[in-house]
């Protein structure tokens, strides 16, 4: 028996301008679970779709159990016995749950010299393997009735029932809840014993802590290292994730808040069950941090405040001056810019460049004569914003979809400077990104802090709450039930507290 399930040895990929893999190697045991780790942009998940057929690698080869073996598309690597469960989740949310797990691979029945979709046995499979991974789905639910976290359950139960020697989970746990990260990992330690050989992508400290057997990490398409994971530190990780040593997550902060930017009096949503009575001030030069559990509707009070939601009543006064927000260009115009929480389907525009993503806040500043735009301005706009929050890419026409998670969050940041903005809004600004880059994401809202802009975020992450913030708002079911005015008096304590006053 091979002493390595699957090993890649110097894998190459290179894309136009870019090389995103150089001569890097992965070596999986039998019945483990190795952690892929790296900076958003080191190369695992592009490592990923190469060993799954989905990128053709430039160089390199690929071994299962001993024996070489070629895969040219994700067909081949399925029939190979290996699986992957995705990130960026692709669902049919039209059809049912037993339709989405056999999806290019229905099986079929003979109808006379046709062959049929053989419904009976798909959905008993489906009941199957849906027990077999403890979720108590129907398997004739429509997919698109379940929630992120439960559609995620299912991709996992589909690459169960593939019977795959090898799985490649790429942040599989971005979407689930506690429980059903709990689900994943019994799911995962049941093959483990079984004899399957696990890939793990994640950001998240604590699970790979965890879960993992191994621990192979990736710097800037390169490979550092493989150790057992027993033996590796938080720390250590992270020192040879980002290439030096973070001494301080959270970078000392020199700003000094001044007069009050914003002021927020009774403002209530046109739905009862969504913020209600919220009132509070914002200042120049200040970190405002928002607080709660999920569900608390702060990012519901951020998008009303910017004009996407409805409000039914309320106040908002900018320098002094009532603002009339109604729609976004309202609350653009009055000085707001909004970063959502979700940066891929709201946040940035896949198909165009970064020019464009940067840009398309500025156009309409740039106009020649009203119809012809000045693109030497613009370019010049934009390649200040790649100098000046470095932007890792090799030039302002590559495809923003392209970048890792940190450098896209870095071009929506970019956008909104362009427009120059008094408030800046950001929700959940370092979600799905790894350490390097959230340490880059908050020295540039200090540096804005200081030229004294003033920042509201919303965060989920309690230490970065208490780390980045002047101040702490908490929310629970849509009422304002704390203020922390005290940062270095913060603590996870009270904002727990006032979370869950309901």
């Amino acid at each position: 028996m091979a002493e390595y399930k699957l090993e890649l040895k110097g894998i190459c990929k290179s894309f136009p301008g870019v090389k995103a893999l150089d001569h890097v190697q992965l070596s999986l045991r039998p019945g483990t679970v190795h952690a892929l780790m790296g900076e958003n942009g080191a190369g695992k998940s592009t490592l990923m779709k190469c060993l799954f057929g989905i990128y053709k690698m430039d160089e390199g080869e690929v071994y299962l159990d001993g024996e070489k073996i070629e895969i040219n598309n994700p067909d081949e690597a399925m029939a190979h016995g290996i699986a992957m469960v995705h990130q960026e989740l692709q669902p049919v949310p039209a059809r049912s749950v037993a339709e989405n797990l056999y999806l290019g691979r229905f099986p079929t029945k003979n109808f006379g010299p046709f062959k049929m979709i053989d419904h009976k046995k798909m959905y008993e499979e489906t009941a199957y393997w849906l027990k077999e991974v403890k979720m108590d789905f129907d398997p004739k639910a429509q997919l698109g009735t379940l929630s992120i976290g439960q559609m995620q359950s299912v991709e996992i139960a589909k690459a169960v029932s593939q019977q795959a020697r090898v799985v490649i989970f790429d942040e599989p746990t971005s979407s689930l809840s506690d429980n059903e990260v709990e689900a994943l990992f019994r799911i995962m330690n049941d093959l483990r014993d079984k004899g399957v050989a696990m890939v793990y992508i994640s950001h998240k400290m604590d699970e790979i802590k965890r879960i993992a057997d191994d621990i192979t990490i990736m710097r800037d398409g390169t490979y550092v290292g493989t150790w057992p994971a027993a033996e590796m530190s938080t720390d250590q990780i992270i020192a040879k994730m980002v290439g030096r040593e973070l001494t301080n997550v959270y970078p000392p902060r020199g700003n000094e808040p001044g007069e009050v930017v914003m002021e927020v009096k009774n403002l209530c949503s046109i739905h009862e069950k969504s913020f209600q009575d919220v009132s509070f001030t914002l200042r120049k030069g200040e970190i405002l941090g928002f607080g709660g559990l999920v569900g608390a509707q702060r990012t519901e009070l951020m998008e009303g405040l910017f004009g996407i939601r409805g409000v039914a009543s309320g106040e908002v006064w900018i320098h002094g001056k009532k603002a009339k927000i109604k729609h976004p260009i309202d609350a653009m115009n009055a000085g707001i810019g909004l970063i959502t929480e979700d940066r891929r389907g709201n946040g940035i525009f896949g198909c165009l460049s970064i020019k464009d993503n940067v840009g398309v806040s500025v156009y309409n500043k740039y106009l020649q004569a009203g119809v012809v735009l000045n693109h030497k301005k613009i370019n010049q706009v934009v390649d200040d914003s790649i100098q000046k929050l470095r932007i890792k890419t090799p030039s302002m026409k590559e495809h923003i979809s392209n970048l890792s998670g940190g450098n896209q969050q870095k071009v929506i940041v970019s956008r909104w400077l362009a427009n120059d903005p008094d408030v800046l809004i950001m929700d959940e600004p370092t979600r799905g990104i790894d350490v390097g880059a959230k340490h880059e994401i908050y020295e540039i809202m200090n540096e804005l802090a200081a030229q004294g802009k003033a920042i509201i975020m919303i965060s989920s992450e309690m230490s970065e709450l208490l780390g980045m913030s002047d101040r702490v708002y908490v929310m629970c079911n849509g009422k304002l039930t704390g203020e922390i005015d005290e940062a270095d008096k913060m603590t996870q304590a009270d904002v727990m507290a006032y979370a869950t006053q309901f």
